[in-house]
């Protein structure tokens, strides 16, 4: 048995469901056509990685998806606890390193992945930080109740408050580069993903002018 394991927290595609922030600019339409496209990235940038992936959707399995990889769907009542319960059962199956990574990052690929599980042969924890004060991918080499527990979720102090706790309790852990996730408008105008995607452009740009 391989002792890494990839996690992938999937939304599903859902009209009014996915990017609620980015949509009050662009419209329900418009946040679905660009997750998409983000949950693409994503697919692209772990199905080379060759060790187990488990994808765990929000709401229902899309068969479509990681058509080779485990499939399932998320279970708590808040993010912490659904990490939490994915984090649990991977440790319970005998993994060592687990890395979970989200799919609403335009810049993200396979590298990030596969340094997050190195990084975790010489620490207890790793994140990717996210720049708006979170994290996208978070690892461990075992369970840190802590990390999941209490925790300012989708504010812009949660990375610090979880390396705080770390600190106290001398987890180990290290930090991989940063990377920006789209929540709104600005996010997305910015970012190389969109510049460099003509169709999403138009897409979004018909979208707007017809609202």
């Amino acid at each position: 048995m391989n002792k890494e394991l990839i996690v992938v927290f999937v939304k599903n595609i859902k009209l009014g469901k996915v990017k609620t922030r980015l949509a009050k600019t662009i419209g329900i339409q418009g946040a679905f056509e660009v997750y998409k496209e983000l949950v693409k990235i994503t697919e692209f940038a772990t199905e080379k990685i060759a060790i187990d992936k488990r994808i765990y959707f929000s709401n229902t399995v899309i068969k479509t998806k990681w058509k080779n990889d485990y499939k399932t769907i998320q279970n708590g009542d808040n993010l912490g606890e659904r990490m939490k319960n994915a984090f649990t059962k991977g440790f319970e199956d005998g993994y060592e390193r687990i890395v979970l990574i989200g799919s609403d990052l335009p810049d993200i690929n396979s590298e990030h992945i596969k340094k997050g599980l190195n990084a975790l042969k010489s620490n207890e924890v790793v994140f990717g930080p996210a720049i708006d004060g979170g994290y996208y991918l978070i690892g461990m080499t075992k369970m840190h109740h802590t990390v999941f527990s209490n925790k300012p979720w989708s504010e812009s102090h949660l990375l610090e408050v979880t390396l705080k706790e770390l600190d106290r309790e001398n987890i180990s852990y290290t930090l991989l580069e940063a990377l920006n996730d789209i929540d709104t408008f600005e996010d997305l105008e910015n970012s190389s993903f969109y510049q460099h995607n003509e169709a999403l452009q138009l897409k979004v740009k018909t979208l707007i002018d017809n609202a």
